[in-house]
Protein backbone atom coordinates (compact mmCIF):
# COMPACT_ATOMS: atom_id res chain seq x y z
CA UNK A 1 0.00 0.00 0.00
CA UNK A 2 1.80 2.89 -1.05
CA UNK A 3 -0.06 5.69 0.57
CA UNK A 4 2.28 8.85 -0.63
CA UNK A 5 2.73 7.72 -4.19
CA UNK A 6 -1.24 7.99 -4.56
CA UNK A 7 -1.64 11.27 -2.37
CA UNK A 8 1.24 12.95 -4.58
CA UNK A 9 -0.65 11.70 -7.74
CA UNK A 10 -3.71 12.79 -6.84
CA UNK A 11 -2.93 15.75 -4.72
CA UNK A 12 -3.14 17.72 -7.62
CA UNK A 13 -6.91 17.01 -8.50
CA UNK A 14 -7.88 18.51 -5.77
CA UNK A 15 -5.65 22.11 -6.73
CA UNK A 16 -7.36 21.36 -10.10
CA UNK A 17 -11.02 21.53 -8.74
CA UNK A 18 -10.58 24.57 -6.32
CA UNK A 19 -9.11 26.47 -9.24
CA UNK A 20 -11.87 25.97 -11.62
CA UNK A 21 -14.41 26.38 -9.47
CA UNK A 22 -12.96 29.87 -8.47
CA UNK A 23 -12.99 30.44 -12.63
CA UNK A 24 -16.37 29.62 -12.93
CA UNK A 25 -17.70 31.65 -10.13
CA UNK A 26 -20.21 34.42 -10.89
CA UNK A 27 -20.17 38.25 -8.60
CA UNK A 28 -23.89 38.13 -8.27
CA UNK A 29 -24.34 34.40 -7.79
CA UNK A 30 -22.60 34.96 -4.62
CA UNK A 31 -23.91 38.68 -3.65
CA UNK A 32 -27.42 36.97 -4.01
CA UNK A 33 -26.41 34.43 -1.66
CA UNK A 34 -24.59 36.75 1.03
CA UNK A 35 -26.19 38.92 4.07
CA UNK A 36 -25.90 42.54 2.73
CA UNK A 37 -27.13 43.37 6.46
CA UNK A 38 -24.02 41.74 7.42
CA UNK A 39 -21.97 43.69 5.56
CA UNK A 40 -23.26 46.58 6.61
CA UNK A 41 -23.73 45.62 10.74
CA UNK A 42 -19.72 45.49 10.42
CA UNK A 43 -19.10 48.43 8.83
CA UNK A 44 -17.39 47.50 5.40
CA UNK A 45 -16.99 50.72 3.73
CA UNK A 46 -15.12 49.63 0.35
CA UNK A 47 -15.89 46.73 -2.87
CA UNK A 48 -12.92 44.99 -2.03
CA UNK A 49 -13.40 44.41 1.57
CA UNK A 50 -17.09 43.02 0.75
CA UNK A 51 -15.72 41.15 -2.18
CA UNK A 52 -13.11 39.69 -0.42
CA UNK A 53 -15.69 38.75 2.53
CA UNK A 54 -18.02 36.90 0.46
CA UNK A 55 -15.34 35.17 -1.50
CA UNK A 56 -13.57 33.79 1.02
CA UNK A 57 -16.25 32.67 2.71
CA UNK A 58 -17.20 30.73 -0.54
CA UNK A 59 -14.06 29.62 -1.42
CA UNK A 60 -13.69 27.94 2.30
CA UNK A 61 -17.06 26.10 2.27
CA UNK A 62 -16.34 24.77 -1.13
CA UNK A 63 -12.62 23.42 -0.58
CA UNK A 64 -13.68 21.74 2.23
CA UNK A 65 -16.28 19.75 0.31
CA UNK A 66 -13.95 19.30 -2.45
CA UNK A 67 -10.88 17.89 -0.05
CA UNK A 68 -13.85 16.18 1.80
CA UNK A 69 -14.48 14.26 -1.16
CA UNK A 70 -11.00 13.88 -2.22
CA UNK A 71 -9.90 12.40 1.42
CA UNK A 72 -13.42 10.11 0.82
CA UNK A 73 -11.11 8.54 -2.34
CA UNK A 74 -8.06 8.65 -0.39
CA UNK A 75 -9.96 5.98 2.29
CA UNK A 76 -11.63 3.73 -0.24
CA UNK A 77 -8.14 3.41 -2.12
CA UNK A 78 -6.49 2.80 1.61
CA UNK A 79 -8.95 0.32 2.68
CA UNK A 80 -9.14 -1.62 -0.95
CA UNK A 81 -5.62 -2.35 -0.96
CA UNK A 82 -5.86 -4.19 2.77
CA UNK A 83 -9.37 -5.39 3.15
CA UNK A 84 -10.70 -5.41 -0.28
CA UNK A 85 -13.10 -3.09 0.22
CA UNK A 86 -15.15 -0.98 -2.53
CA UNK A 87 -17.22 1.91 -3.57
CA UNK A 88 -20.54 1.32 -2.05
CA UNK A 89 -23.24 1.20 -4.89
CA UNK A 90 -26.02 2.23 -2.10
CA UNK A 91 -27.38 5.01 -1.86
CA UNK A 92 -25.64 7.15 1.04
CA UNK A 93 -23.19 4.53 1.50
CA UNK A 94 -19.59 5.39 0.77
CA UNK A 95 -17.24 2.39 1.48
CA UNK A 96 -18.39 -1.61 2.18
CA UNK A 97 -15.84 -3.86 3.56
CA UNK A 98 -15.49 -7.28 5.26
CA UNK A 99 -13.89 -8.29 8.61
CA UNK A 100 -13.88 -10.67 10.97
CA UNK A 101 -17.26 -12.35 9.79
CA UNK A 102 -18.68 -8.69 9.31
CA UNK A 103 -19.65 -6.43 6.76
CA UNK A 104 -18.71 -2.65 7.38
CA UNK A 105 -21.15 -0.34 5.61
CA UNK A 106 -19.08 3.11 5.99
CA UNK A 107 -20.89 6.68 5.40
CA UNK A 108 -17.53 9.49 5.47
CA UNK A 109 -17.53 12.54 6.01
CA UNK A 110 -14.62 15.04 6.95
CA UNK A 111 -15.18 16.18 10.39
CA UNK A 112 -17.27 15.45 13.24
CA UNK A 113 -19.47 18.36 13.20
CA UNK A 114 -21.05 17.48 9.65
CA UNK A 115 -24.52 17.69 9.82
CA UNK A 116 -27.35 18.63 11.65
CA UNK A 117 -30.49 16.58 13.11
CA UNK A 118 -32.01 16.27 9.93
CA UNK A 119 -29.06 14.99 7.74
CA UNK A 120 -27.98 13.04 10.60
CA UNK A 121 -31.43 11.02 10.45
CA UNK A 122 -30.83 10.71 6.60
CA UNK A 123 -28.00 8.70 7.01
CA UNK A 124 -29.41 6.55 9.73
CA UNK A 125 -32.01 6.01 7.55
CA UNK A 126 -29.47 5.24 4.48
CA UNK A 127 -27.66 3.24 6.89
CA UNK A 128 -31.14 1.45 7.92
CA UNK A 129 -31.94 0.56 4.55
CA UNK A 130 -28.69 -0.74 3.13
CA UNK A 131 -28.83 -3.09 5.96
CA UNK A 132 -32.29 -4.33 4.59
CA UNK A 133 -30.75 -4.47 1.11
CA UNK A 134 -28.03 -6.97 2.29
CA UNK A 135 -30.01 -9.18 4.25
CA UNK A 136 -32.64 -9.71 1.35
CA UNK A 137 -30.14 -11.59 -0.54
CA UNK A 138 -27.96 -12.88 2.99
CA UNK A 139 -30.44 -13.25 6.27
CA UNK A 140 -27.69 -14.36 8.21
CA UNK A 141 -25.30 -11.23 7.54
CA UNK A 142 -23.68 -9.07 10.33
CA UNK A 143 -24.05 -5.60 9.05
CA UNK A 144 -22.42 -2.54 11.44
CA UNK A 145 -22.74 0.96 9.81
CA UNK A 146 -20.32 3.35 10.48
CA UNK A 147 -20.30 6.97 10.44
CA UNK A 148 -16.10 7.91 9.41
CA UNK A 149 -14.90 10.89 9.83
CA UNK A 150 -11.69 11.97 8.14
CA UNK A 151 -10.30 14.18 11.05
CA UNK A 152 -11.56 15.31 14.41
CA UNK A 153 -12.14 13.03 18.05
CA UNK A 154 -15.32 11.38 19.20
CA UNK A 155 -14.81 9.53 22.59
CA UNK A 156 -18.35 8.01 22.20
CA UNK A 157 -18.28 5.89 19.61
CA UNK A 158 -21.47 3.85 19.94
CA UNK A 159 -24.62 6.24 19.17
CA UNK A 160 -28.31 5.48 20.41
CA UNK A 161 -29.28 4.86 16.43
CA UNK A 162 -27.07 2.18 16.48
CA UNK A 163 -24.03 3.18 14.36
CA UNK A 164 -20.74 3.91 15.40
CA UNK A 165 -18.64 7.13 14.68
CA UNK A 166 -14.76 7.11 14.38
CA UNK A 167 -13.10 9.88 13.63
CA UNK A 168 -9.33 10.88 13.01
CA UNK A 169 -6.83 8.38 14.20
CA UNK A 170 -9.56 5.76 14.85
CA UNK A 171 -11.38 6.18 11.45
CA UNK A 172 -7.90 5.84 9.76
CA UNK A 173 -6.77 3.12 11.56
CA UNK A 174 -10.36 1.80 11.47
CA UNK A 175 -9.93 1.22 7.79
CA UNK A 176 -6.06 0.46 7.14
CA UNK A 177 -5.16 -1.55 10.44
CA UNK A 178 -2.39 0.77 11.09
CA UNK A 179 -2.74 3.05 13.85
CA UNK A 180 0.47 5.95 12.68
CA UNK A 181 -1.48 6.34 9.35
CA UNK A 182 -3.49 9.34 10.16
CA UNK A 183 0.05 11.14 10.73
CA UNK A 184 1.90 9.64 7.91
CA UNK A 185 -0.54 10.96 5.02
CA UNK A 186 -0.25 14.54 6.56
CA UNK A 187 3.31 15.35 5.03
CA UNK A 188 2.97 14.00 1.35
CA UNK A 189 -0.29 16.55 1.26
CA UNK A 190 2.81 19.14 1.23
CA UNK A 191 4.65 18.17 -2.05
CA UNK A 192 4.46 20.70 -4.12
CA UNK A 193 1.97 22.17 -2.20
CA UNK A 194 3.32 26.00 -2.93
CA UNK A 195 3.23 25.24 -6.51
CA UNK A 196 -0.20 24.56 -6.58
CA UNK A 197 -1.26 27.37 -4.16
CA UNK A 198 1.00 30.09 -6.43
CA UNK A 199 -1.92 29.10 -9.57
CA UNK A 200 -4.51 29.30 -6.70
CA UNK A 201 -3.39 33.15 -5.57
CA UNK A 202 -2.90 34.17 -8.90
CA UNK A 203 -6.94 32.89 -10.21
CA UNK A 204 -7.62 34.24 -6.65
CA UNK A 205 -6.15 37.56 -7.41
CA UNK A 206 -7.23 38.26 -11.12
CA UNK A 207 -11.04 37.07 -9.54
CA UNK A 208 -11.17 39.73 -6.48
CA UNK A 209 -9.99 42.92 -9.40
CA UNK A 210 -12.55 41.63 -11.81
CA UNK A 211 -15.50 41.14 -8.75
CA UNK A 212 -14.45 44.33 -7.04
CA UNK A 213 -14.32 46.64 -10.45
CA UNK A 214 -17.75 44.78 -11.30
CA UNK A 215 -19.23 45.59 -7.90
CA UNK A 216 -18.07 48.99 -8.29
CA UNK A 217 -19.78 49.46 -11.36
CA UNK A 218 -22.91 48.10 -10.68
CA UNK A 219 -23.23 49.30 -7.21
CA UNK A 220 -21.73 52.16 -6.06
CA UNK A 221 -22.56 55.89 -6.24
CA UNK A 222 -20.44 58.26 -9.19
CA UNK A 223 -18.89 59.27 -6.12
CA UNK A 224 -17.28 55.78 -4.58
CA UNK A 225 -20.19 55.25 -1.96
CA UNK A 226 -21.34 52.03 -1.93
CA UNK A 227 -25.13 52.22 -2.64
CA UNK A 228 -26.72 50.33 -0.01
CA UNK A 229 -30.39 50.37 -1.09
CA UNK A 230 -29.60 49.09 -4.28
CA UNK A 231 -27.37 46.57 -2.69
CA UNK A 232 -30.25 45.40 -0.67
CA UNK A 233 -32.90 45.70 -3.46
CA UNK A 234 -30.87 43.44 -5.85
CA UNK A 235 -30.31 40.79 -2.81
CA UNK A 236 -33.44 40.73 -1.79
CA UNK A 237 -36.16 42.91 -3.66
CA UNK A 238 -39.36 41.23 -5.07
CA UNK A 239 -38.20 42.16 -8.43
CA UNK A 240 -34.60 41.42 -9.83
CA UNK A 241 -32.73 44.90 -10.55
Amino acid sequence: MDVQNYVESNIGIFHEKRIASLEKLKLKTVLKKKNPYLFKAKYLLTAEQIIRGLTDAFISSNEETIFGDWLEGLAIFINEKVYDGKKSSTPGIDLEFDKDNIRYIVSIKSGPNWGNSSQIKKMVSDFQNAIRTLRTSNSQINVIPINGCCYGKDNNPLKSSNYYKYCGQEFWEFISGDESLYIDIIEPLGNKAKEKNEKFIKAYSKMINKFTKEFAYDFCNNDGEIDWKKLVKFNSGKKDI
